[in-house]
């Protein structure tokens, strides 16, 4: 890739509107602010001046800008910042580490980024403090794996632990529709069978019906009430093949397959009375209110109701008369079938007949209770004012005009109707498949999914993830035990009793006082040795510290011992401010 594609690419992922959403902008003008004034505060306290401030305070920016566009070159510039800065910009260095940890692809490129890291660091920590020890290289080691390579593994780990989530989520999410698809060919196979088995008998034995019936309708030998009575049976019979085919229509696809299927809903009751009254009952047509449309589901159900209404009716009651009711509420429509008393005289005569019992399934009203239930709405049965038996059945329009209606007239009367929008029979419906009759599987826990999922390698992966972070604390451990150890060597080194100053005096060989005094060579006293005066001129002179703290932890007490011709020539004693 040549420089100016590499150029164009940068510019591409730095100016890149998915990487910089409007809360990201937020949160990263706010940090930069916060780390600039950190280390601008840090390199005038430590008395830098202004040009080293503001070039540290441009370069901790200029890091934060392009940390995610250049993850592995800003990780190893954030090092040589904070190993040339003594105090300011290290905090850079984790937020530079965070970001390296996730962005940078490939596990050898990051621990090959992370190393360049560490060596810049400590070497040029070591260099710009004039201070190569091995307590400060491990100090300074130790300092960058908290600082940095901790917030690296921690960012890496959490984003591939969000990555593997997602790929599990999707992977159960595939499972579930793979499984959906099985189970609605399996039920859509299932289906076929049984429109095929009802069309093959059903359909027989209707067409032997309908063909009987109209050779009868055509005998001459048949009075006009006989004729009328045969009339009334074909009807029926043609009815009842129509409604087959739209039966095996509708199971075999989902869509009805009769050209007259259109009549099996709401507007299709009045000839089902004129059909009824023609058979010889008694039965008359109510409409109230402003007519809707209804969903084809709700308009077929209407039609089943005022059919399974007047079913039962001639079963059960025979003779007695019959209401049916179209009121159109504004939210949803009631439809009912109330049948009064059968008459006295029609109850003896058919007491002295001999009839055989009405064919009936029992399933009539339950199928009507789930018919209803799946487009939101109610049936309510019992028996009705004045005797008799009363079916009714609350269908909801299912509409945004229907339900403002509705809301707008419920706020006026302070009543609510009886299908209200918040019922719960309206939060039983569900999504279902296109041609479904209900919810193809029953909901898993994704967590059973995920078990699944990962099968056997489950336990092999959190063996080799706990067994990694074992070593890395088990390395942090032993880097911090050797760091207490060098800094109680140094303290050791560098730190002397008071009582042990007060032994010395001058005049002393410079053999019996070294022998009573430690070696100095430490780094706790290379910084004091600039606060305190000029060594005597000629003489040789060993800097330590006092163990004494009650001056207060803001001020060191400093023993200075001082030699000329192998004697004790000088000892004197300094307050510094640490």
């Amino acid at each position: 890739m040549d420089a100016t594609s590499w150029a164009r690419d940068l510019r591409r992922r730095l100016t890149d509107r998915r990487e910089w959403s409007r809360r990201r902008v937020v949160g990263e003008s706010l940090l930069a602010v916060v780390l600039a004034l950190l280390t601008v505060w840090s390199e005038l306290v430590e008395d830098h001046g202004w040009p080293r401030a503001v070039a540290a305070t441009l370069g901790v920016v200029v890091l934060l800008l392009v940390r995610r566009a250049l993850p592995a070159t800003a990780l190893i510039a954030a090092a040589v910042l904070a190993g040339l800065a003594d105090s300011g910009a290290v905090l850079v260095l984790a937020v530079a580490g965070w970001s390296a940890g996730r962005r940078i692809a490939g596990v050898l490129r990051a621990l090959l980024a992370f190393a360049a890291s560490l060596v810049l660091f400590v070497g040029l920590a070591a260099w710009a403090g004039h201070q190569s020890s091995t307590f400060i290289v491990v100090l300074n080691t130790l300092f960058f794996l908290v600082l940095t390579v901790v917030p690296g593994l921690a960012s890496r780990y959490w984003t591939q632990r969000r990555t593997l989530l997602q790929t599990l989520q999707q992977r159960n999410a595939q499972l579930l529709r793979e499984r959906q698809m099985i189970a609605g060919q399996a039920r859509m196979r299932e289906r076929q069978r049984i429109a095929q088995d009802m069309h093959d008998s059903l359909g027989h034995q209707l067409a032997l019906i309908a063909v009987q019936t109209g050779a009868l309708e055509v005998d001459r030998t048949l009075t006009g009430q006989q004729r009328e009575a045969v009339g009334v049976l074909r009807q029926a019979s043609v009815a009842a093949m129509h409604e087959l085919r739209e039966v095996v229509g509708i199971l075999r696809d989902g869509t009805p397959q009769d050209e007259h299927s259109g009549s099996r809903g709401v507007t299709g009751i009045p000839a089902l009375v004129d059909a009824a009254t023609a058979a010889g009952m008694r039965v008359s047509l109510e409409s109230t209110g402003e007519e809707r449309p209804l969903a084809p589901a709700a308009d077929h159900a209407g039609y089943r109701v005022v059919q399974e209404g007047l079913t039962n009716a001639a079963k059960h009651a025979p003779g007695a008369p019959i209401t049916v009711g179209l009121h159109y509420e504004p939210d949803s429509l009631l439809v009912e079938v109330a049948n009064g008393t059968v008459p006295l005289g029609r109850r003896v005569a058919e007491a002295g007949r001999s009839h055989p019992e009405p064919v009936s399934g029992g399933q009539g009203l339950t199928g009507l209770r789930e018919r209803a239930r799946l487009i939101g709405g109610m049936v309510f049965t019992g028996p009705a004012e004045g005797g008799g038996f009363r079916l009714a059945a609350v269908i909801p329009y299912d509409s945004a005009e229907g339900r403002e209606a509705g809301a707008a007239q419920r706020a006026a009367l302070g009543e609510a109707t009886i299908a209200d929008a918040t019922d719960d029979f309206r939060r039983q419906t569900g999504p279902w498949a296109p041609g479904e009759g209900g919810a193809v599987i029953d909901p898993l826990d994704p967590r059973e999914e995920f078990k699944d999922i990962m099968g056997t390698k489950k336990s092999s992966g959190c063996a080799i993830g706990c067994a990694a972070g074992l070593l890395i604390m088990l390395g942090l451990g032993i880097l911090a035990l050797f760091g207490v150890v060098q800094l109680v060597d140094e303290l050791d080194k560098g730190m002397i009793e008071p009582s042990v100053y007060e032994s010395v005096r001058i005049g002393d060989s410079e053999q019996q006082v070294r022998q009573k005094l430690p070696s100095g060579r430490s780094i706790i006293t290379s910084d004091v040795r600039g606060k305190i005066p000029a060594e005597p001129a000629g003489a040789s002179c060993l800097v330590l510290l006092s163990t004494d703290t009650s001056r207060g932890l803001d001020t060191d007490t400093v023993y200075r011992f001082c030699f000329t011709d192998g004697k004790l020539s000088e000892k004197r004693e300094f307050h510094v401010k640490s």
